[in-house]
């Protein structure tokens, strides 16, 4: 049997690969500290459970729309409003399987074969393999970690051609924690008046931040509205991951069109009993327990950071938000899969190697875990370090 030649322009994603073999070593008896999966490892809010137990006993198994019910459409608008500022009609908002779907849908409908795609570098595996998927071409910028690993306007329009498409911003990012603040998106936005190139701006970390006041993209001009298809979803901030809920807002109504026509033919309506549980939250019954985790997310950060920066050889950028540390190991080993490699085989921590978020001498920990894994597993990393050959 021979397979579609565009399976093959996909690379198998390194985090779920990691995590599934720190997985198998745990559950054959080791004593496995796994840093690498990017979930929490907080249970969902019980306003969400009630929501689905009061659902069901209602009878809500049947279709939906295709973007969703009215309930969830306008419980997303008015949290975009609410939270964001975003005056974004119902119709304009589209429920999809998690926010992987969300912009496996958005590059389907937007990207033509040659198209280029701005990704700064470190980026989320998965951004340049579904552009490569859609015939693009992703154009990687990398960053610098005095810039907090964010990309600037300068460096934004110096990547600029006649083939882009697309800028794909994530704020707050994933590996490295980065959040854009209000001036630097001004400046990209000014850098992008003019053009056709849409902004993709994934928000899924939207409520993990530390430091910062989150800005959404969309919300820093009308220009820069009308260009921006925003992403977000409840797997992180709503410790929602395997309920798959991400979702859309996009002012442009061909694109909505499109991506309404596509999923009516992939997955049509996603569950209505998650969007059931998805209302409570976005309607804020959950804002205690998601501030409760956020509190507690700082905690580790900061413990983290320290410790990590303690390590010799080691160093990491204080990240202003989500629960990822992006960590250079360049004094002790530039190829970051044999460093990870290692530490998996010899100290029993999975991490990720920074070669899968485009930027090698670099590996990712996270730190949605609890404290006493996170001492461990820092403990275990600083002697790996300590005695690395």
């Amino acid at each position: 049997m021979k397979l579609a030649s565009r399976i093959n322009r996909l690379s198998e994603s390194l985090t779920i690969a990691i995590s599934t073999r720190a997985k198998e070593l745990k559950a054959s008896g080791k004593d496995v500290i796994i840093f690498s999966a990017g979930e929490p490892d907080f249970d969902t809010a019980e306003a969400a459970k009630d929501a689905v137990i009061e659902a069901m006993a209602k009878g809500c198994g049947k279709y939906t729309p295709i973007p969703g019910t009215a309930e969830i459409l306008n419980a997303v608008a008015l949290k975009l409003k609410r939270d964001n500022g975003l005056d974004y009609k119902p119709s304009q908002i589209i429920t999809n399987v998690g926010a992987k779907h969300s912009l496996f849908n958005i590059f389907s409908c937007l990207i033509d074969d040659g198209d280029e795609v701005i990704v700064p570098a470190p980026f989320w595996v998965t951004y340049p393999e579904i552009v490569k998927f859609c015939g693009g071409k992703p154009v990687i910028i990398d960053t610098k970690p005095e810039n907090k690993y964010k990309i600037t306007a300068d460096e934004l329009k110096a990547a600029i051609t006649p083939r882009t498409k697309a800028l794909s911003l994530c704020s707050p990012s994933n590996p490295a924690g980065a959040v854009y603040s209000k001036d630097e998106l001004v400046a990209i936005a000014e850098v992008l008046k003019g053009t056709d190139i849409a902004v993709i701006a994934d928000e899924i970390y939207e409520k993990i931040i530390f430091d910062k006041e989150f800005v959404a993209c969309a919300s820093i001009s009308e220009d820069m509205f009308n260009r921006t298809i925003t992403v977000n979803g409840l797997s992180k901030c709503g410790a929602m991951p395997g309920w798959r809920f991400g979702y859309t807002a996009c002012a442009n109504d061909e694109l909505n069109k499109a991506m309404k026509k596509l999923q009516s033919q992939s997955t049509s309506n996603i569950s209505s009993i998650v969007q059931a549980g998805a209302v409570a939250v976005l309607e804020g019954k959950a804002d205690e327990y998601i501030a409760m985790m956020n509190k507690e997310y700082q905690k580790r950060r900061d413990y983290a950071v320290d410790a990590i920066n303690a390590i010799e050889g080691l160093s990491v950028v204080k990240p202003d938000g989500a629960f990822y540390l992006f960590i250079n190991c360049a004094k002790v080993e530039k190829d970051s899969m044999k460093f990870c490699t290692k530490l998996l085989d010899e100290a029993l921590v999975a991490t990720v190697p920074g070669v899968g978020f485009g930027m090698d001498e670099h590996f990712r920990i996270s730190y949605a875990c609890s404290m006493d894994e996170i001492k461990e597993g820092i403990a275990r990393i600083a002697e790996f370090v300590k005695n690395y050959k």
